[in-house]
C-alpha cells in the first residue's frame, strides 16, 4: 500500500493557497472545480500529496486539535525567521527531543497545526 494524499477542508481556497504556497513551500500540481461551489487544489511534487478542498456550501470547516502535518526543512532557526517575517505566530517549540531532530509548531489558516522538522 502507498500513501497518496492527505485531505483538508479549508475555508477560503486562496488563503490556504498563499500558505501552502509562500510559508510551507508546495507547488500545485493540479487545480480544478468538482461540482457546484466545490473546489479541490492537489499541491507537491513526490508521489504524497495535500489535498485542498473548498466548499462554499459548507459553513464551517472543523480541524482536530490533536492532528498536525509535519514538514521537513533544512533549518527551523531559518524557517522560524521566515514565518515570523510573516507575522505568523510560533505555537510551540523549539524543541529539540534529541541531538538528532529539532521542530516547532504554527497554524495554518483553517487552524491545523503544522510541524516545520529538521533532521540533523
Amino acid at each position: 500500500m502507498k500513501f497518496c494524499w492527505s485531505t483538508l477542508s479549508v475555508k477560503n481556497m486562496e488563503e490556504s493557497l498563499k500558505f501552502y504556497e509562500e510559508i510551507v513551500g508546495l507547488k500545485v500540481d493540479r487545480r480544478f472545480m468538482a461540482g457546484t461551489g466545490v473546489e479541490i487544489v492537489f499541491l507537491g511534487e513526490g508521489e504524497t500529496k495535500v489535498e485542498l478542498i473548498c466548499n462554499k456550501n459548507e459553513k464551517e470547516v472543523s480541524i482536530g486539535k490533536d492532528i498536525s502535518w509535519g514538514f521537513e526543512v533544512k533549518s527551523v532557526d531559518e524557517m522560524i525567521r521566515r514565518v515570523k517575517e510573516k507575522g505568523i505566530a510560533i505555537e510551540g517549540g523549539p524543541f529539540q527531543p534529541n541531538p538528532h531532530v529539532k521542530f516547532f509548531y504554527i497554524m495554518d489558516p483553517n487552524g491545523l497545526k503544522i510541524q516545520f522538522v529538521e533532521n540533523m
